[in-house]
């Protein structure tokens, strides 16, 4: 059976790459846990010195959470411990005492997007398409502390934006908007420039570096806030349950409020 996630380890740098180019890398809970076992494992002896992360396919980086997983979702905790879950994968990338790299090609939306944006250091090719289109597609949320991190990035005004108008920001945006710090000319160009980079933060003060991570995460987590109603509210909605069936069934949904 083919690794849904697979991860390598060449002259110090670690490539993880998501897995599963025939549905654009959408993440299964088993490659959520898996990447939050990487991270959380992660030797900090000088063996490995810095991790990139991307996906294969040509075509995705990560197009979200596979959404034939929400099926089973019958109760209100079923909805926490899903975002209890992703918050625990987040939190684990972000912990990760090494510096990460997220070398995002094409689409990078939904689990993907918050992934690439608890990432170190985000570099993309010309292609990259960022964005959470819930509004438009699943009518489901995004957890407090998932909203905080992309507004630590971007500000909360472009969070309002992109997710109201359930639009994907672009290579150039993205650079202007400070979201990725540098867009590469195609694919071949950005693995290629991950390299670089990855040797060069993995050559810098490695306590400094967990230093600064940590102050950064400790920094947003003073403001968490309990969100389990919002939560409740949309993944227990008639409209969370029509949009997951109309997205699967390649249809548009129609929005109720209820």
């Amino acid at each position: 059976m083919t690794a849904e996630i697979t991860d390598e380890l060449k002259d110090g740098i670690l490539w993880v790459t998501f897995n599963r180019p025939e549905t654009r890398n959408a993440l299964t809970f088993g490659m959520y846990d898996q990447l939050a076992e990487l991270c959380s494992t992660m030797p900090s002896n000088g063996s490995v010195r810095a991790v990139v992360i991307s996906g294969t396919g040509g075509k995705a980086f990560a197009a979200g959470t596979d959404m034939t997983q929400f099926r089973a979702f019958e109760t209100p905790q079923d909805a926490l411990d899903y975002e209890h879950r992703i918050d625990e994968v987040l939190e684990a990338v972000e912990r990760c005492p090494l510096p990460t790299i997220a070398a995002i090609h094409g689409a990078c939306t939904g689990g993907g997007g918050s992934i690439a944006a608890a990432c170190d250091i985000r570099i993309a090719s010309t292609s990259l398409k960022f964005g959470f289109p819930i509004a438009r597609t699943l009518g489901n949320c995004l957890a407090a502390g998932n909203l905080a991190r992309l507004s630590e990035l971007i500000g909360a005004a472009k969070v309002r934006e992109i997710i109201f108008t359930a639009r994907l920001i672009e290579a150039d945006e993205a650079l202007s908007a400070g979201l990725v710090s540098e867009v590469l000319p195609d694919e071949a160009a950005l693995m290629a420039r991950a390299l670089e980079l990855a040797e060069r933060v993995g050559s810098m003060a490695p306590l400094t570096l967990r230093a600064t991570k940590e102050a950064l995460r400790r920094n947003r987590a003073a403001t968490q806030v309990d969100d389990s109603d919002l939560i409740i509210s949309c993944y227990m909605s008639e409209d969370f349950r029509t949009g997951m069936e109309a997205f699967l069934a390649k249809q548009k949904p129609v929005w109720k409020g209820k």
